[in-house]
């Protein structure tokens, strides 16, 4: 009961994140404007959009197949990514859509914490491409900046990142329990497959760039002045701003995250917004055809049990 409670608690703070950031971003942007914009985007942009999405959720799960010691059929990863993901965006703060992956395939799998640390090497492999792809662009998108206070975020994001996983991986905290052993033990085993480890690495990078292609097809469609490069930058930060566990899918903080760093190449709120907005917004459609994975993997379930 108390670690119900807890969760609606940490639910309500992270409602109420997003909903004062929603507040203070249409303070300065328009809504009616903001909500032309996203009108006149078209159906067919959306839809293009989330077709691109589905796609990385493909790779992604190619991606998870090479990091599992234990082989599993590619339409199971698949489908259990496209559950995962439904349930992250239609049901944020309530159910991980990591978690409910990691709880299916442990069904099949041999050990849990095998299963947990493939899925959390699957996530971290993503951000290790995403903090090459920001750190790589970072010297030569300055400019964009113009020296602004925002100018060394991507550094220090980077460097963070970096002191982060030496301490994980170094300090090995919490290795005196069997189950945080057996996922080092884990780890210990990936390190010594570099061509699995690089192979996940250039997944990433393409799942990363399908991400980049995503925002450029709404700027595009919209009109707007952002180039690869910048978007090489300022990406990065707001994937990993927006991944702080201190909102609802990152709602509102993503929105105002885009708001500033677009702002430094004068690109007005309601744009920048309506951009965040619709990239958000084709995600959710991209995700719910995880609602009928879900639905036809529970009813195989149900029937092998019986």
């Amino acid at each position: 009961m108390v670690r119900a409670s807890n969760k609606i608690y940490i639910f309500v703070l992270k409602l109420a994140v997003s909903g004062a950031s929603l507040f203070l971003i249409f303070r300065k942007a328009d809504i009616e404007h903001v909500a032309y914009i996203l009108k006149n985007i078209g159906l067919s942009s959306f839809l293009a959009v989330a077709a691109v999405y589905i796609a990385s959720q493909l790779v992604s799960a190619v991606r998870w197949r090479t990091l599992l010691m234990d082989r599993f059929p590619f339409g199971k990863l698949f489908a259990l990514y496209m559950i995962g993901a439904f349930f992250s965006t239609f049901l944020p703060g309530l159910i991980g859509g990591d978690a409910l992956r990691a709880y299916y395939l442990n069904k099949d799998a041999r050990k849990m914490s095998a299963t947990l640390a493939s899925v959390f090497m699957d996530r971290y492999v993503g951000f290790v491409s995403l903090m090459a792809i920001g750190i790589a662009a970072f010297p030569f998108s300055l400019r964009s900046f113009a020296g602004s206070p925002y100018t060394w975020l991507m550094p220090v994001i980077f460097v963070s990142f970096v002191v982060a996983s030496i301490l994980f991986f170094t300090l090995q905290l919490g290795k005196r329990f069997r189950f945080m052993t057996e996922i080092y033990e884990y780890f210990s085993l990936l390190r010594d497959r570099k061509t699995t480890l690089a192979s996940a690495i250039g997944l990433s990078v393409i799942i990363q760039l399908m991400n980049f292609l995503m925002v450029i097809i709404l700027a595009w469609r919209m009109n707007l002045p952002v180039s690869l490069l910048q978007l090489a930058v300022f990406l990065p930060i707001v994937i990993t701003i927006s991944s702080l566990p201190i909102s609802i899918s990152g709602i509102g903080v993503r929105e105002g995250a885009f708001v500033i760093l677009l702002g430094l190449i004068n690109i007005g709120p309601e744009a920048a917004t309506s951009l965040s907005l619709s990239w958000f917004f084709s995600i959710v459609i991209g995700s719910l055809p995880g609602l009928a994975f879900y639905v036809f993997h529970d009813r195989e379930r149900k029937s092998i049990s019986s």
